[in-house]
């Protein structure tokens, strides 16, 4: 059965000026289940991520200041969201949500979180609206639990993955592939195994073009046995913050050569959804549905 990760606390109730971007968290999985594509059965509840599984992909002291609520002010700003318990325990079940779906994938194939793709937290620092990195870290549970051998990280955000980068940097299992804005935040970029910046503007035949060609390239240089891919929807033209020119079909086209990849080459997939900033939530919402769509279509169709 396909699940998918969500918690009541993924759309967590935030000061005036932060609410907007939270509410894809609740319209997605509504937007799914009114469609018929789900029922409330495919939709499970993480539990909170256990620090000794954090402390594989992030620094004790910084761990512990996020836990206390004892970051300092500077880099609570660097976060952009106001640190509180409910935050960090909304970080621990995003993780943890990643963590189950990255098992579930193994079994059925592909495996979504409704929120994740917190790309830009390092293992000590938080950046970008992310605290605790999902994907690292769920990318290190499953080679501590020896439940795969070689990872590989598709980031198609329209940010650069820095946080996770950093993390991996020294991990030679796990494969970070980040194709992003390349003037776009974050602006001290880190290190990626390859990484693509693309030129203000770029639309749908060029971005798509590249993927294609870099895909199989990918899995024949890697030989990956999983695949973590992160489908933030701020590739589009409409996107405040984006500054590429994909549309909508571009977007769905680039999530189908993913998920085609990964289907052709047996490789289980978890989904984290990533950033959507576009000023209509309609096109956020529709657009990150469309990435639920073709996986449903292609492995559980």
């Amino acid at each position: 059965m396909l699940k998918i990760a969500w918690h009541p606390l993924y759309a967590h109730p935030l000061p005036e000026g932060h609410r907007f971007p939270m509410l894809k968290y609740e319209l997605i999985p509504e937007q799914l289940m009114y469609e018929g594509l789900i029922t409330q059965a495919n939709l499970f509840a993480p539990e909170k991520l256990e620090e000794e599984v954090i402390l594989w992909s992030h620094d004790a002291t910084y761990w512990a200041q996020l836990r206390d609520l004892t970051l300092s002010a500077k880099d609570q700003r660097r976060t952009g969201l106001p640190l509180s318990a409910q935050l960090i325990e909304r970080e621990l079940r995003i993780a943890q949500g990643t963590i189950y779906a990255a098992v579930h994938a193994k079994v059925f194939g592909i495996a979504f979180n409704v929120a994740g793709g917190t790309h830009h937290a390092g293992s000590d620092w938080a950046e970008g609206f992310c605290l605790l990195n999902d994907q690292a870290i769920a990318a290190n549970y499953l080679l501590h639990k020896k439940l795969a051998d070689r990872i590989l990280i598709i980031d198609l955000d329209v940010h650069q993955g820095n946080g996770t980068a950093e993390i991996l940097s020294a991990e030679p299992r796990v494969f970070t592939f980040s194709m992003h804005g390349e003037k776009n935040f974050p602006f001290r970029k880190e290190v990626s195994d390859l990484d693509i910046g693309l030129d203000d503007g770029t639309g749908d035949a060029a971005y798509l073009s590249i993927l294609e060609k870099q895909l199989p390239e990918l899995v024949r240089m890697h030989r990956p046995d999983f695949v973590f891919y992160l489908s933030g929807v701020d590739v589009l033209a409409s996107d405040r913050l984006g500054k590429l020119s994909l549309s909508r079909e571009g977007c769905r086209e680039r999530d189908r050569l993913v998920l085609q990849c990964c289907k052709d080459n047996g490789l289980p997939v978890q989904v984290s959804m990533g950033g959507g900033y576009s000023p209509v939530i309609r096109d956020i919402v529709d657009a990150h549905c469309n990435t639920f769509k073709l996986g449903i279509d292609l492995f559980a169709g």
